[in-house]
């Protein structure tokens, strides 16, 4: 257990991290200084005089400048840390090194449904969409039919789940809206964790069944059956239409079997969300390092967020590719600067209740930890939202900040599990891709420990190092992928956090 009661993340640094609460007046051995005030864990205190004016670096990188003089030993804050914006040179492709790929025949492998199109379930749900909000009482009712009771003849079945939403009519078509609707529908309709999907439309919608399945290229069939409201018979006729093609789809589903596949086939979603102080220090860090080790193994790391990277921006266009990944995905945020423009948004700086209690002043700080989770590898593609993922390695998916928005994204790109890091303590899951929730520090796993899988606390208490810990957390995927149900599978979470991003009006 370390006992020094700060942190210094990197020389240059002009401040320290407090790695548990430091009272007034408490003497900081390692600095010769005392406290000034007090300082909660995982908030930021001085290291030296910073002259009003001055910038602020933490791990060396910019957070804001000081709003007034700041004395050595204060606590540095939201109330003396100001966000100004600085000219950052995107240097593409400057950081890219090769990959130190594992060889194919020492790969990890982990236990998989392989489909027939080639592509590798972690889990075997079968997925009921709606294309509007209309048909979502509908849906909903039809998996609650599929008791644990009724499918106890299923074993091999992981459940009957149903993806409602809030859209699907009284919006502009064609749009970027739509077209972002359909394409998450479509993806979760091919995703390899379903084996096998209904979609059931109202009939008058905007988002008819039959223009998204042909527009998509779905291929109806056994596995991919549709449903509309007004062609028959209505709500209860529906419900036991549906009842009756999901029991079709059931014998096929429990016939699957989990089979050892390369780690390569894991495409990972990459979340965070309630995050503190410590997240940058210990669960962010930790999953990069893990990303680094899939990357490696020929696997996929999606990073999203995109107000999130605001800030940091260059610490991935100086690993991209080329410079054509760099600039597309600058210019992802220079759209998130038009959309947001005129509002409280976190893209403008400020972040949330949680965050600011963690020790988080403004979103340049939250970006810096948050881009680590993509680890070190180069940046090899940048996708809009839900777009299908296409190449291998560290990618970067366009998303809001907001999980269940996020993390919907990820999995209609492709995810087929989720790593969502959290300091505060962030109550998530999802389906089909099972979520691992990362805790970033000690108290708060111990407090919430039916909800976390792993304590990255660890790092902070100095029992492992970010390496050691990027591993423990590169095996534990490895166990999930293969069926270990996670913290949020056994609560049952993941019914409800079915969000697609809703960029248009509503008329």
């Amino acid at each position: 257990m370390n006992s020094n009661p700060v942190i210094r993340l990197h020389a240059n640094d002009n401040v320290l991290i407090a790695r548990s609460a430091l009272s007034l007046g408490q003497v900081i051995d390692a600095c010769g200084m005392r406290a000034r005030a007090q300082v909660p864990a995982g908030h930021k205190i001085a290291a030296c005089r910073i002259p009003r004016g001055t910038p602020v670096r933490k791990y060396d990188a910019v957070i804001g400048v000081a709003e007034r003089d700041i004395a050595a030993g204060d606590h540095v804050h939201s109330h003396n840390l100001r966000l100004e914006d600085f000219a950052r040179d995107p240097a593409f492709c400057a950081d890219v090194q090769p990959i130190d790929y594992v060889p194919e025949e020492h790969r990890a492998r982990f236990d998989g449904y392989v489909r027939p199109d080639g592509r590798v379930g972690t889990r075997n749900f079968i997925g009921i969409l709606s294309t509007v909000n209309c048909s979502a009482t509908v849906i909903h009712h039809i998996a609650a039919h599929f008791t644990r009771e009724r499918l106890a003849a299923y074993p091999n079945v992981d459940g009957v789940v149903a993806f409602a939403h809030g859209s699907g009519c009284g919006m502009s078509s064609p749009s970027p809206h739509f077209d972002l609707l359909r394409r998450t529908l479509a993806g979760y309709a091919r995703h390899p964790n379903l084996a096998g999907v209904l979609i059931v439309g109202l009939g008058c919608e905007r988002n008819q069944v039959g223009a998204l399945v042909e527009s998509q290229g779905l291929v109806p069939g056994v596995n991919v059956q549709t449903l509309v409201m007004q062609e028959s018979g209505g709500t209860r006729e529906t419900i036991d239409a549906g009842i009756r093609a999901i029991e079709a789809m059931l014998p096929a589903a429990n016939a699957a079997r989990r089979q050892p596949v390369p780690a390569s086939h894991l495409k990972i979603g990459l979340e965070c969300g309630g995050s503190d102080g410590f997240s940058g220090i210990s669960a962010n860090p930790a999953l990069g390092a893990a990303m680094d080790i899939l990357v490696r193994h020929g696997g996929t790391a999606i990073l999203s967020e995109t107000p999130e990277i605001h800030g940091v921006e260059y610490m991935l266009t100086r690993r991209a590719v080329s410079a054509e990944v760099g600039q597309k995905l600058l210019d992802r945020l220079a759209w998130w600067e038009q959309y947001t423009a005129g509002h409280n948004a976190q893209f403008n700086g400020v972040v949330g209740h949680g965050n600011q209690q963690g020790g988080l002043a403004n979103i340049f700080e939250k970006s810096l930890g948050s881009a680590m989770k993509g680890g070190t590898t180069p940046l090899q593609a940048v996708y809009e939202y839900a777009e299908p993922i296409d190449k291998a390695g560290f990618v970067f998916m366009d998303s809001p900040g907001y999980d269940p928005v996020a993390v919907t994204g990820q999995i209609a790109s492709g995810a087929n599990l989720i790593c969502f890091t959290t300091g505060r303590g962030s109550m998530f899951g999802s389906k089909p891709a099972p979520t691992i929730k990362l805790a970033s520090n000690t108290p708060m796993y111990r407090r919430l420990s039916n909800d976390m899988d792993i304590n990255c606390g660890l790092v902070i208490d100095g029992e492992l190092s970010v390496q050691e810990m990027g591993q423990r957390i590169f095996e534990h995927i490895l166990r999930a992928a293969s069926g270990e149900r996670t913290c949020s599978e056994r609560l049952g979470l993941g019914d409800h956090e079915f969000v697609p991003w809703h960029l248009g009006i509503v008329s």
